[in-house]
């Protein structure tokens, strides 16, 4: 317990609170039961220990533990939570809780004994809370932790601080600000280096490694989180990245699934279940078609790599321009928003709004029917009427 308690300490000297993450401001702290999920590298770590930090310091009353602590090979997450207790603690800051085999039996009971209890949870992304056991989805609001957004990229690197834009401002009134940025920075001179290694802090502590750390990332992802899942075989890890690095090289990606289980040996049903967790765990983003209901077994109309670091990363060869722009565009406004494939144009936004990608010359031929319909070009500082700059949509979180 004590040994615990050090540890926490220590981790707070280190963590900055200059920078905060855009879901920081989106959590209601004061609930007594919050989950934060995310893939790895995400951040999930720092959030909490600068929540910690900021409002507790160093006090008895709160905590930052890790459940792959080896303490709790030995010890229970109760008994820790009783000795915490009795020392004045009221704050329970919990990271890795995917990796304790009983922790949302052990958070409910935990929830339901100690009524001046807070606790906030970190987890896999792949964590279905409304699937356990218990009935935790009824005391715990679940938050998911995205990767940097563009505006969040130039913020920490102390280009711009700006807050962020709803897709109603874009959609209504780009041209203005778009103007407000530029009046500060050219943000095409990032952009590019955001697409290739941005998305993830760790950038921040070598881009001569980010790609390898990346790399390692994903084999945590594949080999570990994963594993989690009922019936998953690690033995298909590379098969899993065969298919990423099919989908790193398409323009864009559209599954067959018969051609791609012959292509990377995995059984059709077997791949369609990996695509959908594949997505959870935020290795990928699939796509369904307007107007339709998805379900696990229901094939997605297109696939995309989740963030275009993966895709750089992933491809042998330069990734193609094409899949890039979409593979950002996708990225940034599905943290917040429903995203669809609708019969014209290339995304439809909440059901409101068509988006065509494309280059600098991209024209509306293809969504001049459609109402409340844009062409996204890449390329461009600014926009007019219903052109709009791809970059402005790293400015929604």
């Amino acid at each position: 317990m004590d040994n615990l308690k050090i540890k926490s300490d220590q981790l707070l000297s280190n963590v900055s609170i200059k920078f905060e993450r855009y879901l920081s401001a989106q959590i209601d702290w004061k609930w007594r039961l919050n989950g934060i999920l995310g893939a790895r590298g995400t951040g999930k770590t720092t959030l909490l220990l600068q929540q910690l930090k900021q409002n507790h310091g160093t006090a008895n009353e709160a905590i930052y533990i890790s459940l792959d602590d080896l303490y709790f090979v030995g010890n229970s997450l109760v008994e820790f939570v009783q000795q915490f207790r009795n020392k004045g603690g009221r704050f329970l800051y919990i990271d890795e809780v995917h990796k304790y085999k009983n922790w949302a039996l052990e958070l409910k009971n935990l929830y339901d004994t100690y009524s001046d209890l807070f606790i906030v949870f970190t987890g896999s992304s792949i964590i279905d809370i409304l699937k356990q056991n218990v009935d935790l989805s009824r005391r715990a609001i679940v938050y998911y932790l995205q990767g940097f957004s563009f505006r969040e990229y130039l913020s920490f690197t102390n280009k711009l601080t700006i807050k962020a834009f709803s897709i109603n401002d874009i959609a209504s009134n780009h041209s203005a600000l778009a103007s407000e940025i530029i009046e500060k920075i050219n943000p095409l001179v990032y952009f590019d280096d955001y697409l290739k290694s941005g998305y993830y802090p760790f950038f921040i502590e070598s881009k001569n490694l980010y790609f390898r750390r990346l790399e390692q990332t994903l084999n945590q992802i594949l080999e570990s989180d994963m594993n989690f899942i009922d019936g998953y075989d690690t033995k298909n890890t590379p098969k899993i990245k065969q298919l990423l690095y099919i989908l790193s090289m398409n323009v864009p990606f559209k599954p067959n699934i018969v051609k791609l289980s012959e292509k990377t040996g995995i059984h059709r049903n077997t791949l369609v279940t990996y695509i959908h967790y594949l997505e959870k765990a935020q290795i990928i983003n699939a796509v369904y078609p307007s107007g339709i209901s998805t379900s696990i077994l229901q094939k997605p109309e297109k696939i995309y790599l989740n963030n275009t670091n993966l895709s750089f990363m992933l491809a042998q060869t330069l990734p193609d321009k094409g899949n890039l722009r979409e593979t950002f565009f996708l990225n940034q406004v599905k943290a917040e928003h429903k995203v669809k494939i609708p019969k014209s144009g290339d995304f439809e936004i909440d059901e409101k709004y068509i988006f065509e990608i494309g280059g600098k010359s991209k024209t509306s031929k293809q969504i001049q029917n459609e109402q409340n319909a844009f062409i996204v070009s890449d390329d461009i500082l600014i926009g007019a009427y219903n052109k709009i700059p791809l970059w402005l949509f790293g400015f929604l979180y």
